[in-house]
C-alpha cells in the first residue's frame, strides 16, 4: 500500500512522542524501546559499473570521492503480554534514514506485528526472509560496498509476508522458520500468467547454533535473484552458512546455487564466499572473498575485500577497508576505499 511521505514522518514522531513522555513504561520489559543506527563514511569509488551489471541495471562509471549512509536506521520495537492468555504481542516499526543528504524520506524496512507463545512467533508485514536471515554474523563487510549481497542474490526484505518462528528444540539446538510471502498477482514464477496462492512464493530455514558453532540451512522458491552473474530475474534459491569462532578468531563459508524459474531456462548461479576476522583486543582484522560463476553467460564475478575496525565503545566503531568486485567476461572492475563510524543506540 502506498503511502505519503507525511504519513511516515508522522508515524515515526508519534512513535519517539509517545517514548519521550512515559520513560516509566519504556523503561519496562513490555514498554516501546526507540532504537536506532547511524552508519556514515567518506568513500573513494573507482567503479566502472559491475555492481550495477550483477544487479541487472546498465553498467555507469565512477571515479569521486562520497559521503554515504550505509543502512542508517530508526525505529520502535516492544511486546505486551495478555493477560490470562500466555500469548505476547510483539512489534516493530523501523525505517532506514539517509544521514548525509539530511533526505527526509523514511524507507521501510521490518515493520511487523505478530503473538508469541510456546509455540514460537508468528508475525505479518514486511521482514526479512528465512534465506536472508540465516547470514547471520557471517557477512564481516554487512550494509557496506563490500557486502557479500553485491555479488549474489537473495538477500531480500519482503513485504506481504507472514512468518513463522519456532521456539527453540533437539535440546535447545535446532530452531526453523518459514515464511509465506503472498504474490498478490504478482507472476512469481515467470509463466506468463498471476499468482495468488499462499505457497506460490515461500522461504524456509533450519539453524543449529551451539554458541561457538553456527549452521544454517534455507530453501526459497520462486525468490527476487536481486543479484546474479547469469542474468537470472527470480530463482529457487538453496543456501548454506557455516561459522564459527575459536577464541580471538573468527572463520565463515557460505555455499549457494540459484536456479532460475523461468520456464525453459538452464540460467544458474553457483556462488561460495569466505568471512575471516582476527580480534586484537580493540582493533578486529577482517577479509571477505567471494566467487560466483554463470552457467550459460560464463561469467565469474569475485568479491574481494580487506578491513580494519576499532572499538571505541560496546556499540561505537571506526573502520576502513578496501574492497574490489570484478567481472571476468565484462572485463568490469569496482575499487572502493572507504573509512567510517558507526553507532549504535
Amino acid at each position: 500500500m502506498k503511502r505519503t511521505l507525511s504519513v511516515y514522518i508522522s508515524a515515526i514522531t508519534a512513535a519517539l512522542a509517545v517514548a519521550a513522555i512515559q520513560p516509566a513504561v519504556a523503561a519496562t520489559p513490555n514498554g516501546p524501546t526507540v532504537y536506532g543506527k547511524i552508519n556514515v563514511s567518506v568513500d573513494k569509488f573507482d567503479n566502472e559499473g559491475s555492481a550495477r551489471v550483477i544487479a541487472g541495471s546498465s553498467a555507469t562509471e565512477v571515479d569521486q570521492w562520497e559521503l554515504n549512509s550505509n543502512a542508517s536506521r530508526l525505529g520502535v520495537k516492544g511486546d505486551l503480554a495478555l493477560d490470562g492468555t500466555g500469548l505476547t504481542v510483539v512489534y516493530q516499526a523501523e525505517y532506514g534514514i539517509d544521514v548525509d543528504d539530511g533526505n527526509t524520506t523514511f524507507t521501510q524496512r521490518n515493520i511487523f506485528i505478530g503473538l508469541q507463545g510456546d509455540f514460537g512467533r508468528v508475525i505479518a508485514g514486511k521482514h526479512d526472509t528465512p534465506l536472508k536471515l540465516i547470514e547471520g554474523k557471517f557477512d564481516q563487510f554487512n550494509d557496506l560496498r563490500a557486502d557479500i549481497d553485491v555479488l549474489t542474490g537473495g538477500h531480500n526484505r519482503a513485504s506481504n509476508i507472514v512468518q513463522y518462528f519456532s521456539p527453540k528444540f533437539a535440546n535447545g539446538l535446532l530452531t526453523a522458520s518459514v515464511g509465506f510471502i503472498l504474490p498478490e498477482g504478482a507472476d512469481v514464477d515467470l509463466d506468463g500468467e498471476p499468482d495468488d496462492g499462499l505457497a506460490d512464493n515461500v522461504s524456509a530455514s533450519l539453524v543449529a547454533d551451539t554458541g561457538t558453532y553456527y549452521g544454517a540451512l534455507a530453501y526459497s522458491g520462486n525468490e527476487a535473484a536481486s543479484r546474479s552473474v547469469d542474468g537470472i530475474i527470480r530463482a529457487d534459491i538453496i543456501r548454506a552458512v557455516g561459522t564459527t569462532k575459536i577464541g580471538a578468531f573468527e572463520l565463515g563459508a557460505l555455499l549457494q546455487q540459484s536456479k532460475d524459474v523461468a520456464p525453459g531456462s538452464d540460467r544458474k548461479d553457483d556462488t561460495f564466499i569466505l568471512s575471516a576476522g582476527w580480534n586484537i583486543d580493540k582493533y578486529k582484522v577482517k577479509a571477505q572473498y567471494g566467487l560466483s560463476k554463470g552457467k550459460v553467460t560464463d561469467e565469474e564475478g569475485t568479491l574481494a575485500a580487506l578491513g580494519l575496525d576499532y572499538a571505541l565503545g560496546g556499540k561505537t566503531r571506526v573502520y576502513t577497508y578496501v574492497s574490489t568486485l570484478e567481472l571476468d567476461k565484462a572485463d568490469r572492475r569496482d575499487d572502493t576505499f572507504a573509512v567510517g563510524f558507526d553507532h549504535a543506540f
